[in-house]
């Protein structure tokens, strides 16, 4: 039998090698976390142009002599959880920017941080108060009838709602990693909050905490998002990029609102656990839900491998409204690729902005002003102090009554009573 030889020397000799360039790469790494780094986001320019309690309305202008300008302008509503900064990530991958490239004239909601006294607003008051009042600071400024609106997983199913409410404001409707059925056990979410307690958690805490969701999500996946993801780190750490990257990614995922308690008590109970919304049996503010309502044009795309909203979550939606404009749209990545990877960055948004060109017809013009809960708004934006006009509060007077011979005997026979008495006085 033949002795089988190892090659020590060739095994110490790459040894030594890794070493070395193991040295290498920390002397780099260390270069890197040392030198100053730019890890802003949500850079891409915009200015405040309606505000309202805690949630601001951003517009990101475009020249307006651009030819290639959509003549519809763009709402993208953001979820309460986490941030709208996710789409303005950095400048060579950033949402914004491509929607601005390609033509769309955009406006974003930031529902800001909800503090105390947010305990008790509910899905209605976001979704008929503050977006509907964007909505029609929106049309009001352009004297249009219809506004395009694009919703983002929560806020996808917002902006759902609001488009089954009042479908004569909205032109077209994307919706993007939006759960509309609920009914599904193809993600670990799904499971627990059917057997959460959401009463005990806002007696608890009233606004569920950001950082408490944040570790739920985390717990989720905790091999890829609490091991992998650190080690993957620890190897690039010597490129800038990357570092540069990566920071931006954890700031935009640790950065993470509260979510008012009875929004969050409706939304689990009415969706995760009835699933009322797919049905059509969501009400808000005693009107039905109903996606029948959904009549204009639907563009509805969602990842593939989603742990938080998988497919089974987003695909009935297009066979349930009333529209026969409808389009599904399934990339092959999770819940944040589709808006951050480089690779989907050129699918999507280009995708989204050739689908509202192909309809993008001219509307007749608004021919009055909307009505509805929409508050008094100053020249900037903001909440006017001034009160709102009396036409605007007039209330239905009751008609006026027919006095019964009976009631006129009586106030004639206490009217001599009391001459009586003061006769008596005297």
């Amino acid at each position: 039998m033949t002795q089988t030889k190892i090659p020590v020397d060739l095994i110490l000799e790459s040894l030594a090698q890794s070493a070395e360039e193991t040295q290498k790469r920390i002397t780099r790494a260390s270069d890197v976390l040392l030198s100053p780094l730019n890890t802003d986001l949500a850079g891409t320019p915009h200015e405040i142009v309606y505000e309202e309690d805690r949630v601001k309305l951003k517009h990101y202008s475009r020249d307006a002599s651009d030819e290639n300008k959509l003549k519809t302008p763009l709402l993208v509503v953001y979820a309460l959880i986490n941030r709208e900064t996710m789409l303005d990530l950095q400048p060579d991958r950033s949402v914004v920017q491509s929607f601005l490239s390609d033509g769309i004239d955009l406006y974003m909601v930031d529902w800001g941080y909800p503090t105390r006294k947010d305990r008790f607003l509910t899905i209605d008051d976001h979704v008929n108060g503050y977006l509907n009042n964007a909505v029609d600071f929106i049309r009001e400024k352009y004297g249009i009838p219809k506004i395009n609106l694009m919703g983002i997983c929560m806020g996808g199913s917002f902006c759902t709602m609001y488009s089954a409410l009042h479908p004569e404001k909205i032109k077209n409707l994307i919706t993007t990693v939006t759960p509309t059925n609920f009914d599904t056990d193809k993600g670990l979410l799904h499971i627990w909050m059917k057997n959460l307690n959401v009463d005990k958690m806002i007696r608890s805490f009233g606004n569920i905490p950001g950082d408490l969701m944040n570790f739920a999500f985390l717990l989720l996946n905790p091999a890829r998002l609490m091991i992998d993801k650190y080690v993957g780190f620890a190897e690039n750490m010597d490129k800038k990029d990357f570092v540069e990257n990566f920071i931006r990614m954890e700031r935009w995922i640790f950065d993470s609102p509260d979510v008012p308690g009875e929004t969050f008590r409706q939304f689990i109970e009415d969706c995760y656990q009835n699933n009322l919304l797919i049905q059509s049996k969501m009400h808000l503010n005693g009107k039905r839900v109903d996606l029948k309502k959904l009549t204009m044009p639907l563009l509805n795309f969602y990842g593939k491998f989603d742990h938080l909203v998988p497919p089974e979550a987003c695909e009935q939606l297009t066979s349930m409204v009333g529209s026969k404009d409808v389009e599904d749209v399934c990339l092959e990545t999770g819940h944040i690729g589709i808006y951050v990877s480089s690779k989907f960055q050129k699918q999507f948004a280009p995708k989204i902005a050739q689908w509202l060109k192909k309809r993008d017809q001219e509307d007749a013009p608004l021919q009055k002003a909307p009505t509805g809960n929409k508050r008094k708004i100053d020249n900037q934006g903001k909440i006017a102090k001034s009160p709102v006009p009396k036409t605007a509060v007039k209330r239905s007077q009751p008609a006026p009554k027919t006095a019964d011979p009976a009631d006129k005997r009586a106030v004639s026979k206490g009217k001599s009573l009391l001459m009586q008495k003061i006769a008596e006085a005297i």
